[in-house]
C-alpha cells in the first residue's frame, strides 16, 4: 500500500473498531435472546481430525458431551476419486505424511448456520469445505476449494459468510454459508492459515505461515518457509487494504531471532491490540494495530521434558492456540509441545498457574465467557481452566485428535443426526 494511504486506512480501521466495541455489549445480549426465541442451544463443536467427527458439548459447566456429529459421511466416495487421480492421491498421502502426522485430516474447522440446522466443516484431506445437516446427518452443499487442501475458517459477525483458507493455492475463498456460493476471494501468502473478520466483519484478516512441513528448521534456514504476512481485505470487494510484513516489525522490536509466521491470534475487545503467536516461540507478541508496531514480548516457561530438536515439533508450533476473555483482561495460551495451558494477565503478562494438559492445540472461550477452553489433542480431551483462578474446572473425553473448538447451535431438542 503506497504511504499516503496507510493513515486514511488505519483511521478507519480504528473508527469501525471503535464502533464495534460501542455496540459489542448489546449484539451479544441480542444474540443471545434471539437464540433462546429461536428454539436454539449454544454448544461448543469439537472437530476431531484423525476422527472425521465433530462432537457436541456444553457451551460450558461440565463440559457433558450431547451429541456426535459423523463430518465424513461421503468418505467411500471422496476417496474413490482421489485414488483415480495420481495428483490428487499424491497430496491426500502428503498431508497423511505430514500436517497429519500419519494420519488422514479429516475436520480442520467448523461452524453453525445461524439457524443451527447445519455445521459447515473444512475438511483438508478431502479439500473441501461441506454444510451437514445436523437432523440427518446428510450433507447440503460441498465446496472444492482451489488447490488440494482446506484449513482454517472464519463466520462473520452476522453469520452468513464464511472464509475458508486453501493452503495450497494460496488463495482464501469466502462463501455463502447457507447455499456454498462463493462470493468472492482473494490472494494471500504462502499457506493461508488463520481467517478473523474484524470492525463488525468490514475487513478480514488472514495468516499466512509459510512452509511448515519440512525439517529445514534451523534459524539459518529461514528464508527457505516462504512468504509469511497478514493480508487485510475489503470484504465489501475483497481487495486488499493492507499487508502487514511481521519481519520488519519484529526486526524493528529487535527481535530478528523469531520467525514471523503469525499461528493463532486474540484481538482485545475493541481491536486496538493483537496478540499472536509464532512458529517455534513459547510465547507470544502484542501488536499495537493504530501504532503499526510491535509493542511487548512475553516469554513463557518450558518444560524440560520437551526436546529441543525444533524438527520433532508439530508442524513448527512450540505454542498454538490463544483466546482471550470477554473483559480483555486474560489472555489464555496453549503450550502444545510444552504440554500445558496457562491464564496470562494482560497488563502484567504475568502467567497464572501451568495447568498438565496434553498436546493442547487451540484455544476458545466458554459460552459464559468465564472459561478459557483448549482441546488437549494429545489426550482426546477438552479441557475449561477458569479465568479468574487460573485452574482446571471441567474436563470431558472427545473423539481422536481434537482440534479447533468453536461456539455454535443446535435445535433445544437436539440430542444427534437421526441418521448417519
Amino acid at each position: 500500500m503506497p504511504p499516503e494511504h496507510r493513515g486514511s486506512t488505519r483511521l478507519v480501521l480504528s473508527l469501525a473498531a471503535a464502533v464495534a466495541l460501542a455496540i459489542t455489549g448489546s449484539t451479544a445480549v441480542s444474540a443471545s435472546a434471539e437464540s433462546k426465541a429461536a428454539g436454539l442451544r449454544e454448544v461448543m463443536f469439537v472437530g476431531n481430525n484423525w476422527d472425521g467427527t465433530a462432537d457436541v458439548i456444553k457451551s460450558g459447566g461440565d463440559l457433558a458431551k450431547i451429541g456426535r456429529i459423523n463430518v465424513i459421511p461421503d468418505k467411500d466416495q471422496r476417496l474413490t476419486e482421489i485414488y483415480l487421480n495420481p495428483i490428487k492421491l499424491a497430496f491426500f498421502l502428503g498431508i497423511r505424511l505430514g500436517p497429519g502426522e500419519g494420519h488422514d485430516q479429516f475436520v480442520d474447522d467448523m461452524y453453525s448456520t445461524p439457524d443451527g440446522s447445519a455445521i459447515v466443516v473444512s475438511r483438508p484431506s478431502f479439500a473441501d469445505v461441506v454444510s451437514i445437516d445436523v437432523a440427518t446427518g446428510k450433507i447440503n452443499w460441498r465446496f472444492p476449494v482451489s488447490g488440494f487442501r482446506a484449513d482454517h475458517m472464519a463466520v462473520s459477525p452476522d453469520g452468513k459468510r464464511v472464509a475458508v483458507s486453501a493452503s495450497t493455492s494460496n488463495t482464501v475463498h469466502i462463501l455463502d454459508i447457507e447455499t456454498g456460493k462463493q462470493l468472492g476471494s482473494f490472494s494471500a501468502g504462502d499457506k493461508p492459515h488463520e481467517n478473523v473478520f474484524t470492525d463488525g466483519g468490514k475487513y478480514l484478516w488472514n495468516m499466512s505461515i509459510g512452509e511448515v512441513n519440512t525439517d529445514l528448521d534451523d534459524p539459518s534456514m529461514d528464508w527457505t518457509k516462504g512468504d509469511r504476512h497478514i493480508t487485510v481485505v475489503d470484504t465489501s470487494t475483497y481487495r486488499q487494504v493492507k499487508v502487514i510484513d511481521m519481519r520488519e516489525r519484529l526486526d524493528a522490536f529487535g527481535r530478528k531471532d523469531l520467525s514471523d509466521a503469525v499461528r493463532p491470534v486474540a484481538f482485545t475487545p475493541d481491536e486496538s491490540k493483537l496478540y499472536f503467536q509464532v512458529s517455534f516461540f513459547n510465547g507470544f507478541l502484542e501488536y499495537d494495530v493504530a501504532n503499526d508496531k510491535i509493542t511487548r514480548a512475553k516469554t513463557l516457561p518450558k518444560n524440560p521434558a520437551t526436546s529441543e530438536d525444533r524438527t520433532t515439533w508439530v508442524n513448527d508450533s512450540r505454542h498454538h492456540g490463544l483466546s482471550m476473555s470477554p473483559d480483555g483482561k486474560k489472555l489464555c495460551v496453549a503450550g502444545t509441545m510444552d504440554d500445558y495451558a496457562t491464564v496470562v494477565d494482560r497488563e502484567s503478562l504475568q502467567e497464572g498457574p501451568l495447568v498438565p494438559t496434553s498436546k493442547p492445540y487451540w484455544a476458545t472461550v466458554s459460552g459464559d465467557g468465564t472459561s478459557c477452553v483448549v482441546s488437549e489433542s494429545g489426550a482426546d480431551r477438552v479441557t475449561a481452566i477458569d479465568f479468574a483462578t487460573g485452574e482446571k474446572t471441567a474436563s470431558v473425553s472427545v473423539g481422536d485428535h481434537p482440534q479447533r473448538v468453536r461456539i455454535g447451535h443446535v435445535a433445544a431438542d437436539w440430542t444427534g443426526p437421526s441418521a448417519s
